[in-house]
């Protein structure tokens, strides 16, 4: 799978991820200050979104600070379900119910083996099949379809 990594400040944890992310088999590439610095949130957010949206990348993983702004940022590309996941059951979920397509991470309460639990969560579980599930996912899309023409 092709993934995109990217964040505005570099750290333990996102040398940690990229190279988890490549024993795993993924390509990955990266963005932002893991490639140079200063890097704005919310311009390695959006660039990279617009990546994956666009199918450049199956999907994305995000850090910043927080993880609140470079998600929120990531959600503003149309076709982008961007998560903010702080534990592996949250991952679990996004991908279950959300479908999410972007994994959004805290540099400040990540930790390394946490990760590392979030990753496995995160590419260990697909979309969920029920109908439901699959009900809300099409309203968003209509809705997202209203909301940004």
């Amino acid at each position: 799978m092709k993934i995109a990594v990217g964040s505005d400040m570099k750290s333990h944890v996102t040398d940690v991820v990229v190279a988890e992310l490549r024993r795993r088999g993924h390509t990955v590439e990266v963005f932002g200050a893991l490639v140079e610095t200063p890097a704005l949130w919310s311009k390695v957010a959006v660039e990279v979104a617009e990546l994956v949206a666009g199918g450049t990348f199956d999907q994305a993983v995000l850090f910043c600070w927080t993880g609140t702004g470079i998600s929120l940022a990531a959600n503003k590309v149309k076709g982008i379900r961007a998560a903010l996941c702080q534990d592996a059951q949250t991952a679990e979920g996004a991908r279950k119910w959300n479908d999410a397509n972007v994994l959004a991470m805290s540099l400040r309460v990540v930790s390394e083996p946490v990760s590392k639990e979030i990753l496995d969560a995160w590419f260990s579980t697909g979309p969920s099949t029920d109908t439901e599930d699959i009900a809300c996912l099409e309203y968003l899309q209509a809705a997202e379809a209203r909301h940004r023409s």
